[in-house]
């Protein structure tokens, strides 16, 4: 187990090391910079400035002194936010980011893992189709969509739930529906097929032989095994959730990671833009080396160290 979790310890920060040179690279390689602007500034101003954020300075030395920074952990200075650092923006929005992301994880296992057992136990029935064809309209229907809709009715109409800024409870619900409504469907589809696939083994042909009621057949032996692609499948969308949703924040006006890495990129932040990919790259590494885990206690047969 040690050896195995050195080994994916390496091999992550490896990974997190060509991602930030790949975005390093590609946003240097992009013309213009982080002040260029519609409306033109002094030249000597915009030289100022430049030097001030050692933008001046050659390509290699720049990401060598990023890469010293961010061996501290230390993401850099804001060039869009006077007097910020990127540290300060993530700490700001992630925390926003994760409460969303918690609760609409929450919410597509609370129903997803249900509703692929019911329309696992009761297949080719009319509750097997009536669920298969809500994952269906879950997985193609964009979460904008879901999102404008559930505003429109349950806010704009209903007024049921406030329509933007965040702080209670009741702003959890309408982003939680439209960010979990794919995830949901999805889950459904995979606890479906892959239990539909474990019931039909010979253990638990044998199990069901030998008088053993089907609800501990399945609830004890089945859902075990079944629910292993569903852990492969929510650990990268759990990162991705937790590092914030754009469309969804933008649409709820909610100030979370999301958000902050779409201004960036209009605005060329440049220190902004690497540091939340590579803290969404460091989120996602983690995040799949609990998942390897997670598999050995789910399936003790699975052996990380082979």
């Amino acid at each position: 187990m040690l050896k195995y979790m050195i080994k994916r310890i390496v091999a992550g920060i490896v990974t997190i090391w060509v991602v930030t040179t790949i975005t390093f690279t590609l946003m240097h390689s992009i013309p213009g910079g982080p002040f260029d602007r519609e409306k033109a500034i002094n030249p000597e101003v915009k030289k100022q400035m430049e030097a001030r954020y050692n933008l001046d300075k050659p390509l290699w030395w720049q990401y060598g002194d990023y890469m010293k920074n961010l061996a501290r952990f230390d993401f850099g200075p804001s060039f869009r936010y006077k007097g910020r650092t990127v540290n300060d923006l993530i700490k700001a929005g992630f925390p926003i980011s994760a409460q969303l992301g918690i609760s609409t994880t929450l919410l597509a296992l609370l129903l997803g893992i249900p509703f692929g057992i019911i329309a696992a136990l009761k297949q080719g029935k009319w509750l097997d189709n009536l669920i298969m064809f809500f994952t269906t309209l879950g997985i193609t229907v964009p979460m904008f969509v879901i999102g404008a809709l559930s505003l429109y009715v349950f806010s704009y109409k209903l007024g049921l739930f406030p329509t933007m800024s965040w702080g209670t409870p009741l702003h959890f619900v309408l982003p939680s529906i439209a960010l979990a409504a794919a995830p949901t469907a999805t889950i459904a589809r995979l606890t479906r097929s892959s239990l539909l696939d474990v019931i039909r083994q010979d253990y638990i042909r044998t199990a069901r032989a030998k008088g053993v009621p089907d609800k501990i057949v399945v609830y004890k032996h089945a859902l075990k095994n079944a629910l292993i692609p569903v852990v492969t499948y929510i650990g990268p969308q759990i990162a991705g959730i937790l590092t914030g949703t754009f469309v969804v924040e933008r649409l709820f006006t909610i100030p979370g990671m999301g958000r902050q890495f779409v201004e960036s990129i209009t605005n060329r932040d440049y220190t902004t833009i690497l540091g939340i990919t590579i803290f969404s790259c460091i989120l996602l590494v983690a995040i799949n080396i609990i998942v390897d885990l997670v598999y050995t206690f789910i399936d003790p047969r699975i052996k990380l160290d082979s």
